[in-house]
């Protein structure tokens, strides 16, 4: 996502300590969004796991194609 605007009430994840936070507060490698919302950002290991897996199958799929 996009980091702009007010940037303070907006929510992180922080792979590294599993914990939401609010506002900018680990360093960017530390940190995935911002997210609107402490749900979306709690789940955002889960989205990005999803995300994954179906780009995955998109490339296994390509390859099967190409072959």
């Amino acid at each position: 996502m996009h980091e702009s605007g007010d940037t303070t009430h907006q929510f992180w994840f922080n792979p590294v300590t599993g914990e939401v936070e609010e506002g900018m507060q680990s360093p960017w490698t530390d940190r995935m969004g911002p997210y609107p919302t402490r749900e979306e950002a709690l789940a955002a290991l889960q989205e990005a796991r999803r995300r994954t897996e179906s780009w995955d199958e998109a490339d296994r799929k390509w390859e099967e194609w190409r072959d």
